[in-house]
């Protein structure tokens, strides 16, 4: 049997062990998570009011629940108490690396390490229950908020700050992060970003929900959106991009409400600096850009400062790299030839990524599918020469040998049984665990 390791249980690791057991009769899968829950992002970054998309999780759980995948949680590869990337090579014929982009994009100016200013990605984190997240006090003395980006995590967090009660409640979020939000005094949120709204990332689905959410306005500058080229002839963008801009023109063109919430989508703003006051951010400085001709923007030399108590960028993820394999710091990625890792720019057979770390933070969850046949395909292909090697018996009783106690899936059914009781207890229907001490507490109840 060809035995396999996948290092990460999001959409990238699920598919590529899907991939594997249906294109191989022969083949063995051991999925590795640092975390002792599986699904990645699907868990820990799709918003927790987006039932549909995290209705994903259902196809990852077939995955994990096949005959031949196993799944091996708290494995912290590369890590003090984990097998790094040398031994799991000495455990498995194949190691597959799908471990996403771990961190965030910084804006580079004066001011962002200020208290109040966060990325996204924590802000998330910390909504989402992952258990290395806290309560920074994000919304510590806020009443106004500015989101820098115009993605879809950039709108995800908005409409979080905007939510109330009666929507979050019905969803999975853990309970000190539900308090929290709904006591928010935040009541104006502005999303900005540096281009134009034709060159926004976020989905129309995604825009739409904003204009949805109960006691909360929309508003667009017109004069914003009329410096887009694009705006007045948008007939040459592709139709995501066209139904963008009809969402915007429809906000644009109503008279203001009297909401006690209000988001606002600006544009053709550049930020320069956070500004402080009592050690905190107060404000952000922007510069205002115009278009360059050339699909970009540049300077004009007119600068604009917007009131906010919390900052949370949202400008794109990066890999990181994990100790042992070769590193691109360039791209964030792992240097690959479709799917096989370069050493010095040679081919290794036995080392492979997919997802995120091999092509860099792009696409949406299903592009992860054909990636991960890609580098199944290449895996499969130097297979005759990964079989020559013998290896343990059984490489989970190695690392048990070794100190390490994975959470198996019985351990995985023993949180989800948890956070169905606590939500039970809460009034609500599921509420997430939130830190490792309770995580690790539940998957310890397996079978009792």
């Amino acid at each position: 049997m060809l035995r396999v390791a996948v290092v990460g249980s999001g959409p990238s690791g699920c598919y590529t062990a899907q991939s594997l057991v249906q294109q191989d009769p022969d083949v063995l899968v051991d999925v590795l998570d640092r975390l002792p829950c599986p699904y990645g992002l699907v868990r820990y970054g799709v918003a927790p009011d987006h039932e549909k998309i995290k209705s994903l999780q259902g196809n990852l759980r077939a995955v994990l629940e096949d005959d031949r995948v196993r799944f091996l949680g708290g494995v912290l590869v590369g890590g003090p108490a984990g097998p790094d990337v040398a031994r799991l090579r000495e455990l498995y014929h194949a190691v597959v690396y799908c471990v996403g982009a771990a961190t965030d994009r910084h804006l580079g100016i004066p001011g962002e390490g200020l208290p109040g200013s966060w990325s996204a990605t924590e802000f998330v984190a910390w909504y989402s229950a992952h258990p290395d997240a806290a309560d920074a006090g994000f919304l510590r003395d806020a009443r106004s908020a500015v989101v820098i980006g115009v993605g879809n995590v950039a709108v995800d967090v908005t409409r979080m700050l905007a939510r109330g009660a009666a929507e979050l409640s019905p969803t999975d979020m853990p309970q000190d992060a539900l308090t929290t939000l709904t006591a928010s005094r935040v009541s104006e949120v502005l999303m900005v970003g540096r281009r134009g709204p034709s060159q926004a990332r976020f989905t129309t689905k995604e825009l739409r929900e904003l204009g949805g959410l109960p006691g909360t306005d929309v508003g667009v500058d017109p004069a914003e959106l009329a410096m887009d080229p694009a705006y007045t002839d948008p007939s040459g963008l592709p139709a995501p991009q066209r139904r963008n801009l009809e969402v915007l023109r429809g906000w644009a063109a109503r008279e203001p409400g009297n909401a006690a919430r209000r988001i606002g989508l600006r544009f053709f703003l550049r930020p320069v600096e956070l500004l402080g006051d009592g050690g905190r951010v107060a404000a952000v400085r922007f510069e205002r850009t115009a278009p360059d001709g050339r699909g970009g923007v540049t300077g004009t030399g007119r600068f604009e400062t917007v009131e906010a108590q919390l900052v949370l960028r949202s400008v794109g993820y990066r890999g990181v790299p994990l100790a042992g394999l070769p590193f691109d710091p360039a791209g964030g990625t792992v240097p690959n030839e479709r799917g096989r890792v370069l050493r010095d720019g040679v081919a290794r057979p036995g080392e492979y990524v997919a997802g995120w770390i091999k092509r860099g933070p792009t696409g949406v969850i299903g592009t992860n599918r054909p990636c991960a046949k890609e580098t199944v395909a290449a895996l499969l292909a130097d297979a005759p020469t990964l079989l020559r090697r013998e290896l343990p018996r059984d490489p989970a009783q190695a690392l048990r040998a070794e100190g390490i106690e994975p959470v198996e899936w019985a351990g995985w059914q023993a949180i989800e049984r948890a956070e169905a009781e606590l939500g039970a207890r809460l009034g609500r229907h599921v509420v997430k665990l939130a830190d490792w001490r309770s995580l690790l507490a539940a998957a310890r109840t397996a079978g009792s």
